[in-house]
């Protein structure tokens, strides 16, 4: 689709399909959106990384991007001389953090007590589960390096990955989830024992919540400092009309319509906000120290393969 075309049939959006639930969500926006008077439509995708490319190359005009997911917009847009626009983030997208948590009785008081020991993380394009924390690790003087035993290729910290939802940026929870799981199942005996498990901090309330990590079993023992999560991105095929009124109408959604509230709900929202960008420096940073992207936005995780 030529960047014409797109703008030619509305503003066209792409999704990730991370959950069924996202098919309710913007049929429900589409409906509303639609009956505000703006030519609306979207799309879903199985992975971020064809969302991005997509976006940038003019075939969708926006893209609901994770965090991951705008750092990788900016980058090839910038390659490819185009410039990526933020729109809005949920007002649950500011101000996160992800926590280090180890056993309640480990002997591990600080960051560098884990060198030589297992850490857990979520699948390898999870911000929130592997980028930020191993790079947190990283600033702690430990070297997380590639899954694999301690020593090897000069990582002093074992990662143990849970590689669940790989393309979907860390939006599917499983892999955090096993991660947790690794940390308070593991055998006492055994030598590859897992010491520490990263999650962002609301995962580590709702696995109390759900039995997995009793809050007197475990304590964090690191965190982040505070970082932003995802952002509604317009790409060069987003028409100027029609992507201002589709932001006005995004920060117009009122929590107390009846019509809105569910899908608010769903979408983990009560306000759309204006968007920020210095919420993202730190994974920036993890992105460049892991080689995740290349400065033009070109994938090079080792064995990523969404």
């Amino acid at each position: 689709m030529s960047d014409s075309a797109a703008q030619s049939n509305g503003l066209l959006l792409g999704a990730v399909a991370y959950d069924p639930k996202v098919v309710t969500i913007w049929d429900g926006f589409r409906t509303w959106l639609r009956e505000q008077g703006l030519d609306f439509d979207y799309v879903l995708y199985s992975n971020y990384e064809r969302q991005v490319e997509d976006l940038v190359a003019g075939r969708i005009g926006v893209a609901w991007n994770s965090p991951l997911a705008w750092v990788r917009a900016r980058r090839l847009a910038d390659a490819a001389g185009v410039t990526p626009t933020p729109v809005t983030m949920r007002d649950t997208d500011c101000d996160l953090r992800s926590v280090v948590v180890v056993r309640a009785d480990s002997p591990a008081q600080s960051l560098a007590d884990l060198r030589g020991r297992v850490v857990a993380t979520g699948a390898i394009d999870s911000p929130q589960s592997t980028l930020l924390p191993l790079s947190l690790l990283r600033a702690a003087g430990l070297n997380p390096g590639a899954p694999g035993a301690p020593g090897a290729s000069g990582a002093d910290v074992w990662v143990r990955r849970f590689d669940i939802g790989v393309g979907l940026h860390g939006d599917h929870i499983g892999g955090e989830r096993d991660a947790a799981r690794a940390l308070v199942g593991a055998d006492p005996g055994d030598p590859g024992r897992v010491e520490a498990a990263c999650m962002i901090d609301s995962n580590l309330l709702l696995f109390a919540r759900e039995g997995i990590l009793p809050s007197s079993s475990v304590r964090v023992l690191a965190q982040t400092p505070p970082y932003d999560h995802c952002t509604m991105t317009a790409g060069p095929a987003a028409g100027e009309t029609s992507l201002g009124r589709f932001k006005d109408l995004l920060l117009g959604m009122d929590y107390a319509d009846p019509a809105l509230r569910p899908l608010l709900d769903l979408e983990g929202l009560k306000e759309w906000r204006p968007p920020r960008l210095t919420g993202y420096a730190q994974l920036e940073r993890a992105v460049d120290e892991s080689g995740f992207y290349d400065a033009k936005g070109e994938i090079g995780a080792v064995g990523y393969r969404p």
